[in-house]
């Protein structure tokens, strides 16, 4: 950890961190500590209580209360007076931020970051809160207020602040109901998949798309879960789904949550409409919602209007987003010199200045008016037109480059291992139904990274790189992304010159937790081989046997006053179970009965809440789907050089579902690393002959055929 004594003259401890969210507090008179055992030991031996502030780089309320709080000298000196003060990055560490986070909904039954927490000196919380204003407002207490009440009650009341501590530590994990009561759920099956359906579709917006009023956000989870339920719905429900799934992507991509000049999508609206976005776009958003399109466009038989968001997005992702080394950065901020959306919104004088005679036209089409839609007569862009996206491009692009030359919002450009994993797998996927190669070789490139600087001395993943330094162990969520990175970056294609060639480290076996293995070159049988060892490493660091269930951190992590479980669906996946279904994916492929069954332990661990709220798991039931469907495998034979193999693959993978997988071998060639050989058994072909491709599903496969006509899923299988 940083010491005070190193720090640049006038700085804080601050200044040495990798994190842009930590950095941006170095000049702050307070005198932070990062998080560590430097921060609890000052706390311990002064006998004070820890205050610990979480936040991230993009956030706007983040930056509001630094600005009037943390920059303000007498705020800041009651803070060093009073207690030890620990800034912390919840991209960084969303370990801290679950157990602080869970911590403050409990007091005050809502969350958000600002997160503002009060702990005893070994880090046990005993009060906090989000956002705290520098003087009372409509009631609430100032931030001087309650640093003060905080303090007073520590000092004043030590043995009821040590029991509300211990109450609440005690309250963070309650097992599961099925754990507590002993009772024993029916498995979960398709038919929580279908309840969970028919729960989210009551919260829909038939109208906007999407779920609920304001503030609205995309949800990709819930989206996915419902884009899995069409292959169980009767067909009437399906159609309404599907429908509700499109509506939901257009509008997002038609209206304010979209940015119209440079692609990608902001993190979410403030209306129930899609109209005004809180301005800050996140790396996590974009792969997710990438993904999400590309199979909405697959299930629409090739809409272009659902096409042109995945390119402009992935295009801005590779202009905007992408690091020299070709990972991606983690976010770009709400604010633009100190005013949130200043660098993207127009009056109708800032478009002619650009545009000319075109204005007229472009204002009209995109909403701007002299009233404006936003702030001091401002407009956020929103395609009120619908027309064809050829429309406007040339206006778009001169915008586009006008709008560059103002000063940007900041970009926080640390890379994050499950961040870079959600856009590995979302490009990856669009990438191969779209029939872009530039996106995959983005996700490749991307993936190389991760497999070279996101690791230990050991090995091991590591979370988080910034300032040429990669440090913090990884947690399941970036196991998890980063395995479904690997599965889809296998299924599409990437390296398909290379299979059969050996890795260059390592033999990749399924399920060794061996962290050096695979590390070659990025192909296919590199890439099958490295989501065999994610696996392990989840299956083995991150898996607890007694507790028959998944947690946020591995098992010889940093001890903490808590140890969390995953963190739960919302913008991004719930870690466990995306891991779940990751685990399931690669026991099909390689036959590696131990991650199958660390899945059946935590499907049954949360079948309670599966089966009273199957809803609020909705990237655990996908996995619970694929179960009771079964994994459906794709086995192409044939020639490098073989058009036919290409084509054969092409259909396979255009046809399958999200979560199957698409195998490509050369005839005569040992199975790839990873894979297991039952699946090539009988179907590795002759050398000289034509490609063949056989439709599999556990012992049952198709017949060959070499047309890809006449590959279709096998019976069960809706496409």
């Amino acid at each position: 950890m940083s010491d005070s004594s190193s720090a640049a003259p006038g700085a804080n401890r601050l200044a040495r961190e990798t994190s842009a969210y930590l950095r941006q507090h170095r000049d702050n008179p307070v005198d932070w500590y990062p998080w560590g055992n430097e921060a609890l030991t000052r706390a311990r031996e002064a006998d004070k209580p820890l205050l610990v502030s979480i936040g991230y780089s993009a956030c706007h309320w983040c930056h509001v209360m630094a600005h009037e709080s943390f920059e303000d000298a007498e705020t800041a000196a009651l803070m060093n007076r009073l207690f030890v003060s620990v800034k912390v990055d919840r991209e960084e560490r969303p370990d801290i931020d679950q157990i602080y986070m869970d911590t403050v909904v409990r007091f005050t039954g809502q969350g958000g970051w600002p997160l503002t927490v009060f702990c005893m000196p070994d880090g046990r919380p005993f009060y906090g809160g989000t956002y705290f204003p520098p003087r009372q407002v409509q009631g609430r207490a100032s931030f001087s207020d309650v640093l003060l009440a905080a303090e007073r009650a520590y000092r004043e009341r030590r043995d009821q602040v040590e029991d509300s501590a211990e109450q609440l530590l005690r309250s963070l994990d309650p097992r599961p109901a099925a754990a507590e009561s002993g009772e024993q759920p029916d498995a979960p099956g398709i038919a929580s998949v279908t309840r969970a359906a028919e729960l989210i579709m009551q919260n829909a917006d038939h109208r906007h798309g999407g779920f609920g009023d304001a503030p609205k956000f995309p949800t990709p989870t819930n989206l996915e879960l419902l884009l899995c339920a069409l292959d169980f719905l009767p067909p009437d429900d399906a159609t309404s789904v599907l429908e509700h799934c499109v509506l939901s992507c257009r509008e997002m991509s038609r209206r304010g949550l979209y940015d119209h000049l440079a692609g990608g999508f902001h993190r979410y609206c403030v209306d129930g409409h899609w109209g005004i976005p809180h301005f800050e776009k996140m790396l996590y958003d974009q792969g997710l919602l990438i993904r999400l399109y590309a199979e909405v466009w697959r299930r629409t038989r090739g809409a272009d209007d659902l096409a042109w968001p995945i390119r402009e997005t992935a295009a801005y992702l590779r202009r905007e987003m992408r690091g020299a080394e070709g990972a991606f950065y983690a976010s770009q901020d709400a604010d633009a010199e100190g005013i949130e959306g200043k660098y993207h919104v127009w009056t109708p004088e800032q478009v002619r200045e650009v545009l000319g005679d075109a204005t007229e036209a472009f204002c009209e089409a995109y909403g701007v008016t002299r009233d404006g839609n936003f702030e001091d007569g401002t407009t956020q862009l929103q395609d009120r037109a619908d027309f064809d996206r050829s429309k406007f491009a040339a206006e778009r692009a001169r915008l586009l480059a006008a709008r560059e030359r103002r000063i940007p919002p900041g970009t926080d450009t640390k890379r994050v291992a499950s961040w870079n994993g959600y856009a590995i797998a979302g490009l990856a996927r669009a990438g191969s139904l779209l029939g872009d190669e530039e996106m995959i070789a983005d996700a490749a490139t991307a993936a190389r990274f991760v497999r070279e600087q996101l690791r230990d001395a050991d090995g091991r993943l590591l979370r988080s790189y910034d300032g040429g330094r990669a440090h913090i162990p990884a947690f399941l969520d970036d196991h998890a992304a980063l395995l479904d990175a690997a599965l889809e970056l296998h299924r599409s294609g990437a390296g398909e010159d290379t299979h059969g060639a050996a890795s260059a480290e390592g033999d990749g076996r399924a399920g060794e937790d061996t962290p050096g293995a695979a590390t070659a070159d990025a192909d296919g049988d590199g890439y099958l081989a490295w989501a065999m060892e994610l696996a392990g490493a989840i299956a083995g660091r991150f898996f607890d046997e007694e507790a028959g269930d998944l947690f946020l951190t591995a098992a010889d992590s940093e001890p903490l006053v808590h140890r969390p479980r995953s963190d739960h669906d919302g913008a991004t996946p719930a870690a466990a179970g995306l891991a779940t279904l990751g685990l399931v994916r690669a026991a099909a492929l390689s036959g590696e009965r131990r991650f199958a069954d660390v899945a059946s332990q935590v499907f049954a661990t949360h079948a309670s809440q599966i089966a009273e709220f199957p809803h609020s798991l909705p990237t655990m039931l996908r996995a619970v789907a694929l179960v009771a469907r079964g994994p459906a495998v794709a086995v192409v034979v044939g020639a490098r050089d073989d058009p036919g193999r290409a084509a054969l693959a092409r259909r396979a993978r255009q046809v399958l579902l999200p979560d199957d997988a698409v195998v490509v071998v050369e005839p005569g060639v040992a199975p790839p690393a990873g894979l297991d050989p039952a699946w090539l058994t009988g179907r590795t072909g002759q050398a000289g002959s034509a490609a063949l491709a056989y439709l599999c599903r556990g012992e049952t496969c198709s017949l060959p055929v070499s047309d890809p006509a006449e590959l279709f899923p096998l019976e069960g299988l809706r496409a």
